[in-house]
């Protein structure tokens, strides 16, 4: 019973980290796609 908690708390814990990877990559490839953006628009 102990290591299935265990078990439960670890993928828990993963699952957590995980999506705020995914958020952060997220907001990376969005700013850059606004310098992109800014650029072309400054190219125009």
């Amino acid at each position: 019973m102990r290591k299935i908690f265990s078990m439960v708390i670890v993928a828990g814990a993963l699952a957590v980290s995980a999506c705020n990877t995914v958020e952060g990559v997220g907001k990376d490839v969005s700013s850059a796609g606004d310098a992109v953006s800014g650029a072309a628009n400054e190219t125009k």
